[in-house]
């Protein structure tokens, strides 16, 4: 084990792994509670049937904190850390406090992914910020391997029953793996494309690559606007590739019953972490395109190295009116 040390940056990303909700509500009401004391700025961002109890804990101090559905602000995670960026630079330089539970037992495995992927990023983005983060971990349904991921993406781990005052004395994690350092596994290749897979290689034009990407949207039943955000999208990366990675690229595109997918393999090398993830400030010369895409797509997951660049863009289809549902199958 870890010998105790008062590390601050440790206590800076804090996961905290709970078994019972009523630890759950009363820890995290205290590490909030204490936060507003200190007249610091707090912010809650966790699944939404959870707000209630945390609003409860802490009675007459609620009214003093911003809360979130993470279902919702963190569907995708690409967009927790310019939410949270925009609290902390909203607050005048004060120290801030913010709890985000961005991993939960109904993730999908790419979803489970980036998440997992958005952690270890929070030690990139936040890692000078005058900011305390607590992730809860609930021990009960996630999985070990989802556990033991969170020891590796946070410098510290809290059980239940622990304070969580972060300015205190606190155990590092035996599993952190440094700022950005993904868990094994996580920096590797996607898991690979259906057999069904419609694919096309391009180069110097763009007709085809949105020709393609409009009739499978159609295809799976992606409204009008939906259909039109995920061609810009899938045509701002293959303008990247033409522009910036020796002007051949490969798409592939799949969906079903839940989603439509589409891959963009180059040449080219994405050296920034944090790319899509910050919003580029104005006169900034490139991340403007990726940006667009992870603020449009329900999810994204991109992998680069000495090999290429892999980015893969998720879309969800609408659900089926009742009793009906929706062909998994390409056209």
């Amino acid at each position: 084990m870890a010998e105790a040390a008062t590390a601050p940056d440790a206590a800076r990303h804090v996961a905290f792994f709970y078994s019972d909700d009523r630890d759950y509500a009363a820890a995290l009401g205290a590490f909030a509670a204490a936060g507003v004391a200190a007249g610091q700025p707090v912010f809650i961002a966790v699944p939404g049937p959870k707000i209630g109890p945390l609003r409860d804990a802490l009675g007459g101090r609620a009214a003093d904190v911003t809360f979130a559905d993470m279902t919702e602000m963190g569907r995708n995670p690409a967009w927790i850390i310019p939410r949270v960026q925009s609290f902390i630079d909203a607050s005048g330089g004060r120290h801030v406090r913010y709890v985000g539970e961005p991993i939960w037992a109904e993730r999908t495995a790419a979803e489970l992914r980036e998440a997992t992927k958005h952690e270890a990023l929070i030690n990139l983005a936040f890692g000078q910020a005058p900011a305390s983060i607590l992730c809860p971990y609930d021990s009960r349904r996630l999985s070990t391997a989802v556990l033991a991921d969170a020891e590796h993406t946070h410098p510290a781990v809290r059980h239940g029953g622990q304070a969580l005052d972060p300015s205190g004395t606190v155990t590092p994690s035996a599993g952190y793996r440094g700022p950005g350092e993904l868990p094994a596994g996580l920096g590797g290749p996607l898991p690979p494309c259906p057999d069904d897979t419609e694919s096309l290689t391009y180069r110097d034009e763009l007709t085809t690559v949105r020709a393609l990407v409009a009739r499978q949207a159609g295809a799976a039943g992606l409204p009008r606007h939906r259909a039109s955000d995920l061609v810009l999208c899938v045509s701002e990366i293959a303008a990247n590739t033409i522009r910036h990675a020796g002007g051949t690229g490969t798409l592939r595109v799949w969906h079903d019953a839940d989603e439509i997918v589409c891959q963009i393999n180059d040449r080219g090398q994405i050296r920034d972490p944090l790319v899509g993830r910050l919003q580029p400030l104005p006169g900034t010369l490139g991340g403007h395109g990726l940006w667009i895409v992870h603020q449009a797509c329900d999810l994204v997951e991109l992998r680069s190295g000495r090999h290429g660049t892999t980015i893969r863009l998720h879309m969800r289809r609408p659900a089926p009116p009742a009793g009906e549902a929706l062909s998994g199958q390409n056209s």
